[in-house]
């Protein structure tokens, strides 16, 4: 029995063959080629609408509206306008090169459609006019009559009319590893599609005839291809980046607009007051976090290239690493999606491998060329030495069992395997024995196995071709048991992701005691597994509850996969999706983070995120520590720029308003931000402590405004001493305030780098040479620039020896300081 594959409302397979015709309006004969001509017209052609392809222009455009982006495009044009050519042209360059690198890395979704295109069949048989004909697959039509033989791609969702042993592969559809049998004929049972043919499904062994009875969009795989065209919705790092870039627009604009208010109210020059609210401005704007995400995200994904993960989405080497629950389908993932011959059982419930050998013989001789005996003569290459093939009966669906007369070292045998059912209802046993046998098929059912019985004669009389009354008076000989065996790695890579604080679910639409089996081998362990018939009883928000505590689903349909990820991300987790077939693609789509495999169907790998280049969980979990990692370097900018930069420019506001002369000229404040902005160049080489990557990394808001709450102050409390000290104790002109403030500026923020760039103590984390040397050579230059004679085009003068040791006296308590409240801000992030 097949699972169902759509809700009972479309279930077209419960009607008779008559019943659809007279609905579809048409006959058991076929379609004339003006029928076809007008079905065409009116239904479309039996294809998928292309995904919705942004345009680079677009993509460009996209990325420049967002608010940050908006701010380093206007404070780079003012900054030119008011005569700063070169501040203003860097940051502008910046800009573009940073949404020129997003723009390239995401546009390999622009292949999505021809990967699409590629993964249905081409070309479809179907009866026109009264004869076979081959025809292009976009123009097959409801009330088409198909033919369709082993190895073909299903066209279209159809009801099966006649059959020769035709199983379908329906893998991709449903997630089923095992090829699913096919017969014409009536069902009742709602969860029976043994009928029914599914588009996008392939063809495994036999003939079959169907009538069309859907194309295009309304095929079970057009609905899961329909989620390529949906507008995805802002990931959660692309969310958080608008986020605080509203932040630090509404608090440069208020600011600045404070600023020159005040500046004005009290009679200052206008023209200064603007030039410097300007330079205040160009000041506050994090002008290098488009260029550190990029660079840091791009160097991830040339990082997690070298671990086999390709990623699509830069933004979603961030959202792998903020994952907190990953949905992930059973075959192909958990398991190696290749079935194999588990066990060999005698008739006394013994291993032993007669059974098997027996199967192989059968297989080899004259097998369906399906999975099961591709599993049987796995490993056997020779199991047919020595045996001839003198006679058969094909294996028959109706009856569920087929044979071979085989003549070898063992005389002439009649070998017959089948469904466990019809096969031991021909052998000679006791009822007693019977049942001890269907009990062990049970058992081995329980366990996730699926059997096969193997029975045999001696023949008696000359060698002729089999017949259905030559399978009389067996004897049972055992059992074959067949598994889809799970990963070796996918143990450890479950219990590496738990340790990271990833909650792992199994979403497959395999039956739920095959799920349950499974996960208890690979160390997951529910306590119970949710079916898709009890999860359409439930409403969204009950949903929401159940997936909260539940760990494993069975029987899905498409759309129950995606409702889970969004059943969990209402509860506000981080929500990967890991799969590889039609039926995945609305569930990846879903995802905040989809993942995908080399090998998969190209519509799962269209609508994911990152591609692996080995179906394995091991990879998953080096993807998330890079994840984390390349997030860790972002942070690290932005609470810089949160602590002690926010926390100079509002001392300079201040400063500003409280004194009667410009506590820094506007070239001066372009400066300090130019050498400040180089300092951090290498912050994307970093190095990261395993502490940081230990847990999933969130981008909080009101954790970064708790840093800065603390760290931020702090800045300013020592620019306040260091004002005082400037001007009451070392009575410093302007021009020396200008200049030692610079330096104490710079200092501060250069090596407070060295302090929030780990959670530890610096000296047990050393920073990347790559950062180490960008700081110092900033440093440096922002060091010795006031005392040569290019200092004086900025305005600068050179300060008396005591007042630059005063500063340095400063600049070492502030990094003591900052050191010791370091904690304390991270500790208070810790607890949102």
């Amino acid at each position: 029995m097949t699972k169902p594959l759509n809700s009972q409302a479309s279930q077209f397979w419960r009607l008779s063959a008559d019943a659809l015709c007279t609905r579809l309006g048409c006959s058991l004969q076929g379609l004339t080629g003006a029928e076809a001509a007008e079905r065409l017209g009116r239904f479309g052609p039996n294809s998928d609408a292309p995904p919705r392809i942004e345009g680079a222009m677009r993509a460009i455009l996209r990325r420049l509206l967002e608010p940050l982006s908006l701010i380093l495009l206007v404070a780079g044009l003012v900054s030119m306008l008011t005569g700063d050519d070169i501040g203003g042209l860097i940051i502008v360059l910046i800009l573009a090169g940073s949404i020129g690198l997003d723009t390239i890395q995401e546009g390999h979704a622009v292949r999505a459609a021809e990967i699409l295109r590629r993964s249905v069949a081409l070309k479809a048989e179907v009866k026109r006019d009264g004869a076979f004909r081959e025809i292009d697959v976009e123009q097959v039509v409801p009330g088409d009559l198909l033919r369709v033989r082993a190895g073909d791609i299903i066209p279209a969702d159809a009801l099966l009319l006649e059959s020769t042993a035709f199983t379908a592969g329906e893998a991709a559809l449903t997630g089923e590893p095992y090829p699913v049998p096919k017969r014409a004929g009536g069902v009742t049972d709602p969860d029976d599609s043994s009928n029914a043919l599914f588009r996008g499904a392939v063809a495994q062994t036999g003939e079959a005839i169907a009538l069309a009875v859907r194309t295009g969009g309304n095929t079970v795989f057009g609905a899961a291809a329909a989620a390529l065209a949906e507008t995805q919705a802002r990931s959660p790092f692309e969310r958080d980046l608008r986020e605080f870039g509203l932040v630090v627009a509404r608090a440069t604009l208020a600011l600045v607009l404070i600023v020159l208010t005040i500046r004005v109210v009290f009679g200052r020059e206008i023209l200064d007051s603007l030039l410097f609210a300007v330079a205040l401005a160009v000041g506050l704007t994090p002008e290098l976090l488009p260029m550190i995400t990029t660079v840091t995200l791009s160097r991830g994904a040339l990082r997690m290239a070298g671990r086999k993960v390709i990623v699509k989405r830069l933004a979603a080497i961030h959202d792998l690493g903020a994952m907190t629950v990953l949905c992930t389908d059973k075959t192909g993932t958990l398991t190696s999606a290749e079935i194999t011959l588990a066990k060999s059982i005698n008739a006394a419930g013994k291993d032993e491998p007669r059974a098997a050998q027996l199967g192989a013989i059968a297989a080899s001789l004259g097998g369906d060329r399906g999975s099961l005996d591709a599993a049987l003569t796995a490993g056997r290459v020779d199991a047919a030495q020595g045996w001839r093939l003198a006679g058969q009966q094909a294996f028959d669906f109706s009856r569920r069992l087929g044979s071979v007369l085989a003549t070898g070292p063992e005389g002439t045998l009649l070998i017959v395997k089948g469904a466990p059912e019809a096969v031991l209802a021909l052998c000679t046993m006791d009822e007693c024995a019977r049942e001890a046998a269907m009990a062990r098929v049970r058992e081995l059912a329980s366990e996730g196995l699926r059997t096969v019985a193997i029975a045999s004669r001696a023949w008696r009389g000359p060698l002729r071709e089999v017949e259905t009354d030559d399978e009389t008076d067996l004897a049972f000989e055992g059992l074959c048991a067949f598994a889809d065996p799970p990963k070796p790695t996918a143990a450890a890579a479950i219990a590496r992701l738990a340790a990271s604080g990833v909650r792992l679910k199994i979403l497959s639409g395999d039956d739920p005691v095959v799920v349950k089996r499974l996960a208890g081998l690979v160390g997951h362990n529910p306590e119970r597994v949710l079916s898709g018939a009890e999860i359409a009883e439930l409403s969204d928000e009950a949903l929401a509850v159940r997936v909260r505590t539940t760990d494993a689903f069975g029987r899905l349909a498409p759309d129950q996969k995606s409702r889970i990820v969004k059943a969990l991300q209402a509860g506000g987790e981080v929500v990967g999706f890991l799969g590889d077939g039609i039926n995945d693609a609305p569930a990846l789509k879903a995802a905040d983070v989809g993942l995908s495999v080399d090998g998969a169907t190209g519509v799962a790998q269209a609508a994911a995120d990152m591609i692996l280049l080995a179906s394995d969980l091991e990879v998953v979990a080096d993807g998330v520590e890079e994840g984390r990692r390349t997030f860790a370097n972002i942070l690290k900018y932005v609470r810089m720029g949160a602590s002690s930069n926010f926390g100079n420019m509002l001392s300079m506001a201040a400063a500003s308003i409280a004194l009667p002369f410009l506590p820094m000229l506007p070239t001066q404040i372009l400066l300090n931000n130019l050498l400040y902005d180089l300092s951090e160049l290498g912050i994307p080489f970093d190095r990261v402590s395993a502490q940081v990557t230990a847990q999933p990394q969130v981008w909080s808001m009101s954790r970064l405004v708790r840093f800065a709450a603390i760290m931020g102050p702090l800045s300013s409390v020592f620019d306040a001493l260091t004002f005082v000290a400037l001007l009451m104790l070392f009575k410093a002109s302007p021009g020396e305030f200008r200049t030692a403030w610079f330096v104490e500026s710079m200092a501060t923020q250069i090596l407070v780098i060295f302090i929030i760039r780990t959670n530890g103590r610096p000296w047990r984390n050393r920073p990347d040479p790559a950062l180490a040397a960008s700081s110092l050579t900033a440093l440096l230059a922002a060091m010795v620039l006031p005392f040569t004679p290019l200092g004086a085009w900025f305005g600068f003068v050179a300060p008396p020896p005591i007042m630059m040791a005063g500063v340095a006296l400063l600049v070492v308590v502030y990094l003591a300081c900052a050191e010791l409240l370091k904690p304390f801000a991270i500790r208070s992030g810790r607890k949102d």
